[in-house]
Parts: structure tokens; sequence; C-alpha cells
């Protein structure tokens, strides 16, 4: 690859069917890549107050300097206005795409506009081509990557395939892309953009390959072997290999931090947390282990479901990718007494193209809403919403797609306003508009859940942060400045990570001076720890800059009252604390420049 190519933008517009790369070194010398590029992509080409499904909203895929050259580094970034939300959509997504877009020359592709028909891209270094795929409407996620695998096979050995199911198509809210069959841009509604655009899916693929400098071969080798071995030898590698993120769950739900049934309680019964504990489904149903391009690790499991069609007729075997937050949502959060069922309803929703986190904190709210009287089966056109059942929550599934009435047509836009039309918002447990994750842990995860740039659990760790101190026994000796302050420290060097991208399974391993090492070693020079750490801010500023332009106010979150009725490993929450701490983060925010957050 020519020197340079890595801060290549390629520019596309599905209306007017044209392209156009530029090189941008001012953005990646000065945010790497990543996220760091994507938000400033994202408020160049977003204009302010965009329909998130208009086509205007950009679509940008970006990777980072260190993609296909290092262990881990293995993530893209999508970024855009979510759907979801109505202010920052930011998702990341391992499998091979970071690798295919990098060698394909690319730092950063952007999307723009709308196609008439339904359309797939390819793009196999500068060739770029709009095909049409009108074929390929109302397919699921899976045949339609089975199908492109066989029409477009150039640079097979380094091709990405980011599509989008039935549910991107009609515009569920929360409707995810999927690449490589395995892996997802999970998070806020990037199928939902795709479909918006008409765009069923993007081929990157290349056969080319990154040059280090001759100068820095020596050292780039040196930095690569202790950055492998280092990697291979955290508890990283046993934890995640081993069991896969699914090894957390068993003893999570046995500290009592993780929501079940809609957060009826944090401390699932012993057979439930068993039955859905990774050491369960690695016993039964693990097939095999897979890893994302140039990772060792191998944290992602396959499950082989082995199955009858008929009694007395022929088996069929299907391969599920199963994670802790998908066993969670759709297991944990519904009832599931079942690990079987509880991979139908994962292989269902990957399958439509939506995120298995709202999927099921969405249904589960729609089945307290049903127990409690708020919802009627003339609404749910005859489902008796109830805890556990399989097969009412896959019909329920395929409802939410199909857009079947007004009921499910509002379960598709999420649980916060599915609330706002009927009732139960104590329960409806989203923050800043987004479905919570499984933890249930103390007061900094819900912090993270609040303030996190993308309201992720990903964003600062504050569940980590919970157990660390529920576990030293410190949980009353840390105040909330204290506390908002290590949940602030973290999201801002996990900016940096992003940027380049790393996957936070390594986070432990790119220290600020290892990354500086290993910047330095292929050619980015000039970084080091301390210059890393000041671009970490100014990144999450950036993010949380476009947030408040877009409508985001600190001041105007809701919170959900059930989290402050069941015990967390630090006891019963107060709001008021919670409250105080957005505060406090507010004005840590703006850093001394004497104004209040929004």
């Amino acid at each position: 690859m020519k020197e340079g190519e890595g801060r290549r933008v390629l520019h596309i517009d599905l209306t007017r069917k044209r392209i156009k790369i530029e090189e941008r070194r001012d953005l990646f010398r000065a945010f790497l890549g990543g996220t760091g590029v994507a938000i400033n992509l994202l408020a160049e080409e977003c204009p302010k107050g965009a329909d998130p499904l208009g086509e205007e909203n950009p679509i940008i895929f970006a990777v980072g300097p260190l993609s296909a050259l290092y262990p881990s580094a293995s993530k893209t970034v999508a970024m855009f206005k979510s759907p979801l939300t109505g202010n920052l959509g930011e998702s990341h997504c391992g499998g091979r795409s970071a690798m295919a877009i990098r060698l394909a020359g690319y730092g950063a592709i952007v999307i723009k506009g709308s196609s008439e028909i339904p359309m797939y891209l390819t793009i196999h270094g500068d060739e770029v081509r709009f095909r049409d795929a009108s074929s390929l409407r109302g397919i699921d996620a899976e045949t339609v990557g089975r199908i492109l695998r066989e029409v477009e096979k150039k640079g097979a050995g380094a091709r990405t395939i980011i599509r989008i199911g039935r549910a991107g198509e009609r515009l569920v809210r929360y409707a995810c892309a999927v690449t490589e069959t395995y892996r997802h841009f999970g998070r806020l509604g990037l199928g939902a953009v795709m479909g918006a655009k008409r765009l069923k899916a993007v081929v990157v693929s290349a056969e080319k390959s990154v040059e280090i400098p001759k100068a820095k071969r020596s050292e780039y080798k040196r930095v690569y072997d202790e950055i492998q071995e280092t990697v291979v030898r955290t508890d990283a590698m046993e934890k995640y290999h081993d069991l896969g993120t699914a090894g957390k769950l068993y003893g999570l739900a046995k500290k009592g931090g993780i929501a079940y049934k809609n957060l009826e309680s944090a401390s699932p019964p012993e057979e439930i947390a068993r039955e859905l504990s990774g050491e369960n489904f690695a016993d039964r149903f693990l097939a095999r282990r897979i890893s994302c391009s140039h990772c060792p690790v191998g944290c992602v499991h396959l499950a082989a479901l082995r199955e009858l069609y008929e009694p007395g007729h022929y088996f069929k075997t299907t391969t599920i990718p199963y994670d802790n937050e998908p066993i969670w949502a759709v297991g944990f959060m519904l009832g599931m007494r079942s690990a079987a069922d509880c991979l139908r309803l994962i292989d269902l929703v990957d399958t439509e193209g939506m995120d298995v986190m709202s999927t099921g904190v969405t249904l589960a709210w729609a089945t307290e809403a049903y127990a409690k009287g708020l919802l009627t089966k003339e609404q749910t056109e005859g489902l008796e919403f109830r805890w556990g059942d399989a097969r009412l929550y896959s019909e329920a599934i395929n409802k939410i797609v199909e857009g079947a009435n007004e009921f499910y047509r509002n379960l598709a836009r999420g649980v916060e306003h599915a609330s706002s039309v009927y009732g139960g918002k104590d329960y409806a447990l989203a923050f800043g508009g987004n479905e919570m994750p499984a933890y249930h842990t103390g007061l900094a995860c819900y912090i993270n859940n609040l303030t996190g740039a993308r309201h992720s659990h990903l964003d600062s760790a504050g569940y980590d942060l919970d157990q660390k101190l529920a576990g030293a026994g410190k949980e009353k000796e840390l105040g909330l400045e204290e506390v908002v302050r290590a949940l602030l420290k973290e999201e801002e060097w996990r900016q940096v990570l992003s940027s380049l991208v790393v996957c936070f399974f390594a986070r432990k391993v790119y220290t600020a001076e290892v990354t500086a090492r290993a910047l330095d070693a292929i050619g980015v020079e000039g970084w080091t720890a301390e210059k890393l750490e000041d671009l970490g801010r100014v990144i999450h500023r950036a993010k949380m800059e476009f947030k408040f332009r877009e409508g985001f106010s600190l001041a105007g979150l809701r919170i959900p009252k059930r989290i402050f009725e069941v015990l967390t490993l630090q006891g019963f929450l107060k709001e008021a604390d919670l409250r105080r701490a957005i505060e406090i983060y507010g004005r840590m925010l703006v850093g001394g420049e004497g104004r209040e957050a929004p």
C-alpha cells in the first residue's frame, strides 16, 4: 500500500451514484483514526437537526493506524445519527471489516444520500460499484451474506460483507448490521439508517498490504512480539478463550448484579443461573471458537443446536454465536428456563438483524406491562405475554419486524417510545433512550448508562468499577466526585483505544506508553503518553458536543424508578445520589470553563 492511503476518505453519494476520494492528513494526524476521525467527519457531514432516517444522515465507517498491523486491533467504528436516541450513534464491530477497509486503502468511508431502489455497494480498492439489490429485498441477513459470498468473490481472503436483514428494511429503530455472520454493529440503529437509504449491503475487499517504513521494521517486530506475548499471557486469553464472554454470567448472577425479568430482581434463581451460565453453554453446545482478524484470543463462541425437523425425520444443525449480552437479554431478562430456547431466540434476532439487547429489554417491558393490564390482547394480536415462553417471544419478534399493527410498530421504536404511549415508564429500562445492558451492580453502572457518550456499558465500564469497590469494601469510602472522576477518566482513555481501533478486551495491554511505542514503530511519530491522554479528552468532548447540538440534555435525563427498588452490590441506590452525580459529571465535562453542560 502506498504511503498515505490509510489516511484517505472514500465519499459515496447513493443519490447521485458518485464517489470521491480525498486524502485527509489533517484529520488522521490530529485524531489517529476510528472514533476520533469519525466524530469529526460526522460533525462535518451531518447537518444540525438532520432526520436520522433521512438522506442527509451519513454513515461513517472508520478504522485506525494499528488496524491490520497489531494483535487485537480488529474493530471498525460506525458512526451516524441514531434513529433510536436522536443524537450520537456509535457502534463497534469486529470480524474482518477493519482489515478489509484498511487493505482497500482507506481510513474511513462516508456514505450519504439514498437510493431509489434497493442497492448494495462493492468496494475493491478504488473500484466502487453500485449494484441492484432488488432481488435481495426481504431476505434475512444470514442468507444475504451467503448469496454475496458466492456472487462477489474478489479479495475473498480480505473481504467483509456488512448487511442488514428485514428489521433494517422495515426501519426498526434498533436494527443492526451484521458482518461475517457472527459479528454485529449492534447498538443504536445502524441497520435502520442503512434501510432508510435502501442500502442492503456493503462489500469491501482488497488485495493490498500495509508496508512498514524500512527504518522502523526491526522496532515494529520487537513491539509486535511484545504485544502478542502480553495479549496471550493476560487473563483475557484464558477467560475469553475458554468460556467466552458468557463466562461472567454465573458469577454475576450469584453476586446479585444481573437484571432478571425486567429487573424484577438482580438475583436469578440458582437453577436459572446455572442453566444460562457460560459453563453450561460450553458443556452442552459449544461447537467451535473463532477470532476476529489479527486476534489470538478466540472469544467468539459458536453453539451447535441440533434439532429434528419433525419426529422421525432428519436432523438439522444450526450454528449460533452466543455472548453474555445476548444470553442475558433474551435469556435472563425474559425469564427463560432453557438454554436451547435462549439460543433459538438469539438466532432469530440475528437472522432478522436486530440489536439483541434492545429487543430483550423491549420485550421484557411489554411482558410486565401486559401482566399489569396496560396492554390488551387486541393490541398484542392475541399474544399473552408471559415470562419464559420462547414461542410467544418468537411470534412477537416477527410481528415487530413486520410492523403488524400500531402496538408492534411502537415496540419497533424502542422501550422509551413504547412506554410514552402505553405507560409503565417506571420500569421502562432505557437510559438516554438506549435500552439498558445486563448490569445492576451499583451507582457507577448507572452513571455510565446515563452519561456515557453512547449510553453503552462499555463507555466507562461502570459495572466493573462497582464490582471492584464492592469487593474491596470501599463503596462507602469513595465519594461521588471520585466515582465520577474515575468514570470520566476511563471513558476519555477509551476514546484513544477506539481511535486506534483496539478491542476493549485488550485495553490492559495497550497502555499509553505501549500505544505510543506501537505508533512510533509504524511511522506514526510524535505521540507521547501525555499527548494520547489529552487526545482522549478532546475526542470525548467532541462527541458530547455533537450530542448537545442534537438536543441531548443531562438535566433532562429520565431515570426509571425500578433501579432504586432492587438491591445492588452496594445496597439500594438513591435517586438524589444519582442526580447529584450527573450534576458533578456536567461540571467536570466543561472542566473549569465556568458553565454547566446542557
